[in-house]
């Protein structure tokens, strides 16, 4: 049984924090999904967002697109999408799909959170 996805909200010194955990996939019942979480944030003029993946144990190509769906949505509007304290597991999938040379990718969220400052 696929573990649910929960995703927590937090701000950071003017970034966006989403604490994800569980399986980033599609699932046959209806939930807030990641692209639309990182949506209702630009809306409200947040543009920079850090994932912190650490609770994920499991994402696949719906996972994936959710994620780059989400990048391409930030870079759009001028903002940063970071991810941070990726599994090894996960590292490896996006490493397999080329994304972890678009996506800034980070093993501390603390540097993560700080590279915001910087040019």
């Amino acid at each position: 049984m696929a573990t649910p996805l929960i995703i927590k909200t937090r701000e950071v010194s003017s970034i966006v924090v989403f604490d994800i955990e569980g399986e980033i996939s599609r699932q046959d019942t209806p939930q807030v999904t990641l692209s639309s979480l990182v949506q209702d944030e630009l809306d409200r003029g947040r543009r920079n967002i850090l994932l912190d993946l650490s609770g994920v144990g499991f994402i696949d190509s719906y996972g994936v697109g959710e994620i780059l769906a989400s990048y391409k949505s930030i870079q759009n509007l001028g903002g940063r999408l970071k991810l941070c304290r990726i599994s090894p597991k996960l590292l490896l999938i996006f490493k397999i799909t080329g994304l972890d040379r678009v996506l800034d990718i980070r093993e501390d969220c603390s540097r993560a959170l700080e590279s915001f400052s910087q040019a």
